[in-house]
């Protein structure tokens, strides 16, 4: 339904997790519907729970008085022992916790949430160097 392109542009994702969300009537068929957006995304655990902020779903056409909020904090659901995990990775220095893209998995809304790292300029320009070294060998592998 939606992906963070950005995501791994400007990340080093180290762990990916699959979680459940909590969703309004009015979200599930706005997120069916495409008009989802998490690209200003993030997730935090607060109390032993994970919770996605700013991940934007547009208001259902067709409800009109009990449309929900846009930009609501989410509950995301995950096992306790996977919480506890993403929290001592997550308090490193660095380290943040992103939404990488939203789907359906058997009719229940997941979104995959990445434990990931800053990258800094020349981290980028060095994997913008390598993409293309690889593109160039298939190009060159193809020809042949």
């Amino acid at each position: 339904m939606a992906e963070n392109r950005k995501a791994r542009h400007n990340f080093f994702v180290d762990d990916e997790y699959e979680a459940g969300i909590i969703l309004k009537g009015t979200e599930v068929k706005s997120i069916r519907g495409g008009r989802v957006n998490i690209k200003d995304a993030y997730a935090k655990i607060k109390d032993g729970e994970i919770f996605l902020y700013q991940m934007h779903i547009g208001e259902y056409p067709f409800a009109h008085y009990d449309n929900h909020d846009t930009l609501r904090v989410r509950k995301l659901l995950l096992h306790q022992r996977e919480i506890r995990k993403l929290y001592a990775k997550a308090n490193e220095k660095g380290y943040a916790l992103i939404p990488l893209s939203v789907y359906f998995k058997n009719g229940k809304a997941k979104v995959l949430i990445g434990l990931a790292r800053g990258k800094k300029a020349f981290d980028k320009r060095e994997s913008i160097k390598q993409r293309e070294a690889k593109r160039d060998l298939d190009r060159v592998k193809k020809n042949y």
